[in-house]
């Protein structure tokens, strides 16, 4: 075989390999997208700009689903406003059999902060010597402590009054983390009987809470449905939960706005309807 025929035959036989190996690669790339459609996540996160309506289509797809399969257990809470006098002064949460506590607040009476006194026991000396309130150091560490809910919290440990460890702020609202603790998260029980869990929301007010976010991660590891609502990021940046939420494996994730409302509404009552089937 002369030398042209040798490269002959080596080129015909390198573009036989290349399209097998192309056709390989595409039968590939179209087996995971076959493998998602068969099964849809159980992880289901909605979020979106604050107002946009996050709970309204969270309730909305609970009260779907409750209407027509009304033996459905179905547990969890969400949070709705408070206001008084036309103005917002604060936060409740609501299981879904109808019971109330508060969440948070911008009228904190003083009474109830002694009610809760007993429930957080943080030693008065939480300041190391030398920190003090007012103080240069002081100061550079609550700068530093705003880059995430992480450093936040331990700010808040570390060095701030009994009192603020009690009530943590997220503005002008005092979170009331006992109230959380003793009303939502036992919502957030696995229990073999539950369809459904909801959870509205996880957000920054919410992981205050020392218990809080490992009952979601039990309930999102656990083989039941979930549905949760997460704020968007703020100024670009994720609070580290939240975060963990978004980038979770098994979730998908909603972005809602104003003109999408009706069909996410649909689209996750179905997914949902589909998942309680294979139940």
């Amino acid at each position: 075989m002369c030398a042209f025929e040798h490269h002959n035959s080596l080129s015909i036989g390198y573009v036989a390999l290349k399209k097998s190996q192309n056709s390989l690669e595409r039968r590939c790339r179209r087996l995971p997208r076959r493998t998602m459609a068969a099964v849809p996540s159980r992880f289901l996160l909605v979020t979106g700009p604050p107002g946009v309506g996050k709970t309204t289509l969270v309730m909305r797809v609970f009260e779907t689903l409750r209407g027509s399969h009304p033996n459905l257990n179905i547990r969890g809470f969400y949070t709705r406003e408070v206001r008084e006098g036309g103005e917002r002064i604060g936060f409740e949460v609501v299981t879904l059999d109808g019971r109330t506590g508060p969440l948070s607040s911008c009228k904190v009476s003083r009474e109830r902060m002694r009610h809760n006194e007993g429930i957080f026991q943080p030693s008065r000396k939480i300041r190391p010597e030398g920190i003090e309130p007012g103080s240069w150091m002081f100061d550079e560490f609550k700068n530093f402590c705003n880059l995430d809910i992480l450093t936040h919290t331990i700010a808040f440990w570390f060095f701030c009054s009994p009192e603020s460890v009690r009530w943590p702020t997220v503005g002008k609202y005092k979170v009331d983390v006992a109230s959380l603790e003793s009303l939502a998260v036992p919502e957030l029980q696995v229990k073999e009987e539950t369809d459904l869990f909801i959870i509205d929301e996880v957000g920054k007010m919410e992981l205050f809470s020392s218990a809080f976010f490992p009952a979601v991660m039990r309930v999102i590891e656990s083989n039941i449905p979930v549905l949760a609502t997460i704020p968007i990021p703020r100024q670009g940046r994720d609070i580290p939960g939240v975060a963990r939420l978004r980038n979770h494996p098994g979730a998908a994730v909603f972005t809602l706005d104003t003109g999408n409302r009706d069909t996410m509404r649909d689209t996750i009552c179905s997914q949902l309807r589909s998942l309680l089937q294979k139940r």
